[in-house]
């Protein structure tokens, strides 16, 4: 499954390109538009920028990209997000990104490593696993031990996506070796599993539970301290507007990011 996403993944980037599109990951979100024209009177900020974030910061960089447009009318920020490590592809494929949040360090240090961060990234905000169980928990899951026990359906984040690397983590360090029946590209991916019932039980962030409502059971484990991934976020160095990018990150990082973020879940770097 991990080798077939990488080439609709690959077929997907070449196609956006020459199509011309601005977003080429899997799920993409644009904000509201601008209900104005021209730069804003009061900061003198104007033009597009397209961030690239990972998925589980769909629902807060939404929130997030929407009220810094009201706040500086004349400005778009194009939403795309998708697992952190396809984002540094694209991204280092030529990909007209602007700005990218990572879910961990390490895929921000990919991106620097390539020279194409400018500045030095800002971490703004931790995370954790949860196990998400249908409502109903149909088998039975009280542990991250449970998901090792023959029979369970359990769909896990790849291991070069944070989620993924910080399974890995935790298994290592639990001894508990799991055998899931899928790996998805994205934390987003691992919680649709569980949703449509396609799994007895995946393993998303504490904040994609939250953001979930009823629709999944939230199971918090000890083990999960073990691996807490740090967010960080950076203009990327090709950008044509990094204005306008060290403006949203501002937004991000300040004090409006902190309790969006804080409201989602997220803990504090």
């Amino acid at each position: 499954m991990r080798n077939l996403r990488k080439n609709i993944a690959a077929v997907f980037v070449a196609g956006a390109f020459a199509a011309g599109l601005a977003g080429c990951s899997t799920t993409t979100t644009e904000s509201p538009s601008p209900s104005g024209s021209g730069a804003s009177a009061s900061t003198g900020l104007s033009g597009s920028i397209t961030v690239f974030a990972a998925a589980s910061l769909k629902s807060t960089f939404t929130e997030l990209a929407s009220d810094f447009e009201s706040k500086n009318p004349g400005t778009k920020v194009t939403l795309s997000f998708a697992g952190s490590s396809d984002l540094v592809t694209q991204i280092t494929q030529g990909a007209p990104a602007d700005v990218f949040a990572s879910a961990d360090t390490k895929n921000m240090t990919k991106l620097a490593d390539a020279k194409l961060v400018d500045g030095t990234p800002v971490d703004f905000a931790t995370n954790v696993l949860e196990i998400a169980v249908p409502p109903s928990n149909p088998a039975s899951i009280a542990s991250f031990a449970d998901l090792a026990k023959p029979g369970v359906k359990v769909v896990i984040c790849a291991p070069q996506v944070p989620c993924g690397a910080a399974t890995k983590t935790v298994e290592e360090a639990s001894g508990t070796t799991l055998k899931p029946v899928s790996e998805e590209a994205s934390v987003t991916d691992v919680l649709g599993k569980v949703t449509s019932g396609e799994a007895d039980a995946g393993l998303v962030y504490v904040t994609d539970v939250k953001g979930a409502g009823d629709k999944v059971k939230g199971i918090p484990f000890q083990e999960s301290a073990k691996a807490v991934n740090t967010y960080p976020i950076a203009t990327v160095e090709t950008s044509k507007n990094k204005e306008l990018a060290a403006a949203f990150i501002d937004t991000v990082t300040g004090s409006e990011g902190k309790k969006v973020l804080t409201d989602a879940g997220f803990g504090t770097p």
